[in-house]
């Protein structure tokens, strides 16, 4: 059976996002954060609510990688979660929702099955 088709979501314009960093956006009641890679030309959204303590605080962590695994540190308490998969790379039974991103000229659009 084939998925459904994604719904995409405009999250805000590309100019709202820091380089190298990411950023909350709310969409559809839902606090999303979106992360812009830019010394890779990628963008990875997950949801903002780390789930170690139940803040929503990932939009303001620290990116990087694991390997080459891009990822976010939580800057609480520094478990850090693929922006691929979601899983916990910190070795806890963690893990975070993920989502597409596009971007079509100006604006950054979320993907929502």
């Amino acid at each position: 059976m084939e998925a459904p088709p994604l719904r995409w979501l405009r999250a805000a314009a590309v100019s709202d996002f820091p380089k190298d960093g990411g950023a909350c956006v709310q969409i559809d009641a839902k606090q999303i954060a979106v992360f812009n890679f830019s010394a890779t030309g990628e963008w990875f959204a997950c949801q903002n609510l780390c789930p170690h303590k139940m803040d929503n605080v990932l939009a303001r962590g620290i990116i990087g990688t694991h390997g080459d695994t891009p990822k976010v540190a939580c800057p609480q308490h520094k478990k850090t979660f693929s922006l691929k998969t979601g899983e916990c790379l910190s070795g806890e039974n963690y893990s975070v929702q993920t989502y597409p991103v596009k971007v079509e000229g100006d604006h950054v659009f979320v993907g929502f099955a």
